[in-house]
């Protein structure tokens, strides 16, 4: 196999490219700069004879989806999906060592908000294709490329959106692979590659107590501040019980394997916290999670409010869904009731399958000592809308990173920054395994 230097010459530039695309999500506020970074993706494949189609859901909320089957590859197969997204979190530059939206280019790190999330694996995916469309080689199998809006914001006018409206443009594909996943972390000098086969599921909530109004002066039994402080107190200290999933226990067998420990569900936080930041990702995942975020009463102190509210950021385990939801009725008491503002799906699948092979076969030609082992992701992405549909998904965006860098807390982070020698390194494997997938 020829090496794709001219993909690993390019893909830093690329990167640092869309990166000076500010299009920054603020949730409910809306966003800005998708439609523009989006027309820059299909530009981008338009030169090297990819076309590609641009779906909005509203006016500048932009997605992309493209369909590549050059001659050479086996259209017997289903195609592969391979999704990005084009939003980030937003930054605030004061807190920042450069401006978060120059894609600066400093002591071998491409820097800015989107360099770890996920404008890396765009890139990378970018760079990749061009040079094989540039030199012909047609990849294993037909290929759909999605780069979406709104992910950032859980995906209803990108990802879920897409899949309730145009579901055909992706019904034949029966595996995918996307962000957060591949990355190595180095534990006790070993690299484990972490492949994210299960993510947990959503459920926002909002707690909603109901009282007597009156004056702030009065005795009042029946006072919604205080049912919805108690309750939310109760649910905010709630120890939630040890949850582990196939995932997990793999992820915890590696851990264990290059620590020379033996864990267990009392130690697991404890050796878990040896790994640096990724302990808090982790260790999220241990247990069905519900964490008190936001508080609404009242609009003047002498006065009793009627109703008080509480967000809450609910998350549960695959499988564990009924669990959350039984427990946050039991905490809340009868006093309060809850309603569902967000629901998402819990995803999960298994680590085997051809498609695993292909990744490890090719993590470890480039890097033989590549230990590749899966895990679940505390957060969510637009995989949740792809398993909707019945597509396999995966977190398989390979970078080899130095030891010491803390590469989970960059995520939505200051300073977010990604190593140039990490998205070559990207490229290398991900050209790998386009020829294998």
């Amino acid at each position: 196999m020829t090496t794709p230097a001219q993909a690993t010459d390019e893909v830093a530039a690329l990167c640092s490219e869309l990166i000076r695309f500010d299009t920054s999500n603020f949730g409910p506020e809306g966003s800005k700069g998708e439609r523009a970074a989006t027309e820059y993706v299909a530009a981008k494949l338009d030169e090297v004879g990819i076309n590609s189609t641009i779906l909005e859901s509203e006016p500048g909320r932009s997605s992309l989806v493209a369909h590549w089957e050059p001659e050479g590859c086996d259209t017997s197969l289903p195609p592969l999906l391979i999704h990005g997204h084009t939003d980030v979190v937003p930054a605030v530059a004061s807190d920042w060592q450069v401006d978060p939206f120059s894609g600066e280019v400093r002591d071998g790190y491409v820097w800015g908000r989107g360099a770890v999330d996920m404008k890396d694996f765009d890139a990378i995916l970018l760079a990749t294709l061009r040079q094989r469309a540039r030199d012909g080689r047609a990849p294993r199998r037909p290929l759909r490329l999605v780069f979406t809006a709104d992910e950032e914001a859980g995906g209803g006018k990108g990802s879920a959106w897409l899949a309730d409206n145009h579901p055909d443009l992706l019904a034949d594909c029966t595996e995918a692979i996307g962000e957060v996943g591949g990355f190595s972390l180095t534990v006790n000098d070993r690299r484990l590659y972490l492949v994210q086969t299960a993510e947990k599921g959503i459920a926002w909530l909002n707690l909603i107590a109901s009282g007597r109004a009156g004056h702030g002066s009065m005795r009042n039994d029946d006072n919604a501040v205080t049912s919805l402080a108690e309750a939310v107190a109760r649910v905010g200290n709630h120890r939630w019980p040890t949850r582990i999933r196939p995932a997990q226990q793999a992820f915890l067998d590696a851990v264990e394997d290059a620590l020379g420990v033996t864990i267990n569900a009392d130690t697991v936080e404890e050796t878990l916290a040896r790994l640096g930041s990724i302990a808090r990702m982790v260790g999220a995942t241990m247990a069905n999670t519900a964490n008190p975020s936001m508080l609404q009463a009242g609009y003047k102190v002498n006065v009793i409010p009627g109703e008080a509210t509480a967000g809450i950021d609910g998350r549960f385990i695959p499988g564990f869904e009924d669990e959350f939801y039984a427990t946050i009725t039991d905490l809340i008491g009868d006093k309060v009731r809850y309603e569902v503002v967000t629901s998402e799906i819990a995803v999960e699948t298994d680590f085997d399958g051809d498609l695993v092979a292909a990744m490890t076969a090719c993590l470890q030609a480039e890097d033989p000592g590549a230990v590749p082992v899966p895990f679940m992701m505390s957060g969510g992405t637009d995989a949740k809308a792809w398993s909707r549909l019945g597509i396999r998904c995966f977190g398989f965006a390979p970078l080899r990173l130095p030891p010491e860098l803390d590469f989970v807390a960059l995520f939505h982070g200051v300073d977010e920054r990604v190593p140039i020698e990490s998205l070559q390194f990207g490229c290398r494997v991900l050209d790998r395994f386009l020829d294998q997938a």
